[in-house]
């Protein structure tokens, strides 16, 4: 009978990916107010260059730059050996997270097209960018009318494309017809539970559910989350990329919450996971004060891949964006008997 891991194992867990990158995700054992530790980041980092197949001898000195706060969730660690020799090694090594791509791409082809209104953005993230190498957004105008306008925003570092971003653009109209989805009959924001996922000016609170990245939260596949901005941009297009932001966090969460022995505390350590797409349609106009109700719903899970759909109420009950995720969910080795593959609860009905 194996013992249960340390919390500080979980922690520092990592999922090679050949021959340079490491995946791992934050955990809220070790969280300091608005972002991770810096012991346990110093030391996620540590492991990922004693991990490698190429180290040799035992570190000597390390030091750590902190060039931005880790905001919760899923990073990428990069190793680089710089320099070897008989007797020593250098390395490099570098973290990084990549849901901010999708928030800039809103902005750089908002200010392309001054006189529109962004309208919709879908990201496909192919390789995690790095921090510490410069990054590069090239916009390429697919078409550019007196209504609508279409471009494709690239993120590039060190050469490779890491992030692709399709945005459409247009000057809205009057209505012909209107409708949108009603907000869903949750518990509000003074009665859900505080949930330690922050990032300067931003609050969270989650519906019906305590602990979002454990196993035992066991339930429906759905996840409520209400959030506070303070302040609320003026501006258009930091208002939406701000919406945007949060749309690709709780998704792998919500497909896993149905199924027993599996959460997003075991990611990189049982399950190896990573947010592949995420597309957000912006319903005209986007303007709030208060708390947002993002709304997250599973639809399907199998074969490595999930889909999740989702909606960002006003606490109003007025429909400001709609957006979905294909998300990566496998296994970290061939079988793993605490996971149950079949769903504890039904999906509802639409």
């Amino acid at each position: 009978m194996s013992a249960c891991p340390h919390p500080f194992d979980e922690a520092i867990a990592l999922r090679p990916e050949p021959p340079n990158l490491w995946h791992g995700r934050t955990s809220e054992a070790y969280w300091n107010m608005v972002s991770p530790y810096g012991g346990v980041t110093a030391a996620v980092m540590m492991r990922a260059m004693l991990d490698h197949p190429e180290r040799r001898g035992s570190p000597l000195s390390y030091t750590l730059n902190f060039l931005a706060p880790i905001d919760a969730g899923d990073f990428v660690v990069e190793t680089e050996l710089v320099r070897a020799n008989r007797n020593s090694q250098h390395w490099a090594i570098r973290l990084a997270q990549q849901g901010k791509v999708l928030a800039q791409a809103i902005v750089a082809v908002a200010k392309r097209f001054p006189d529109k209104s962004v309208r919709t953005a879908t990201a496909v993230f192919s390789r995690a960018v790095m921090v510490g190498a410069p990054v590069e957004l090239g916009i390429d105008v697919f078409h550019e009318g007196r209504s609508t306008a279409t471009a494709l925003v690239t993120a590039t570092q060190n050469g490779k494309r890491c992030i692709t971003v399709t945005v459409l653009a247009d000057v809205p109209s009057e209505d012909v017809i209107r409708h949108e989805l009603p907000k869903p009959a949750v518990a509000g924001p003074d009665e859900a539970n505080v949930s330690e996922m922050p990032m300067t000016g931003r609050q969270l609170r989650l519906v019906d559910v305590v602990d979002v990245n454990s196993p035992d939260e066991v339930g429906p596949p759905e996840l409520y989350a209400w959030l506070h901005y303070d302040p609320v941009p003026a501006r258009d297009d930091l208002a939406k990329a701000l919406v945007a932001y949060f749309t690709g966090h709780l998704g792998i969460s919500t497909s896993m919450r149905p199924h027993e022995g599996i959460g997003t505390a075991l990611s990189h350590i049982t399950v190896s996971t990573a947010p592949m797409t995420v597309t957000v349609s912006f319903h005209e106009p986007v303007r709030w004060s208060g708390w947002l109700l993002y709304t997250h719903e599973s639809t399907q899970v199998g074969a490595g891949m999930s889909y999740i759909r989702g909606a960002v109420h006003t606490e109003e009950g007025e429909l400001l964006a709609s957006f979905t995720q294909d998300a990566m969910i496998r296994p970290m080795r061939t079988t793993d008997t605490s996971i149950a593959v079949e769903a504890s609860f039904s999906a509802r009905t639409m």
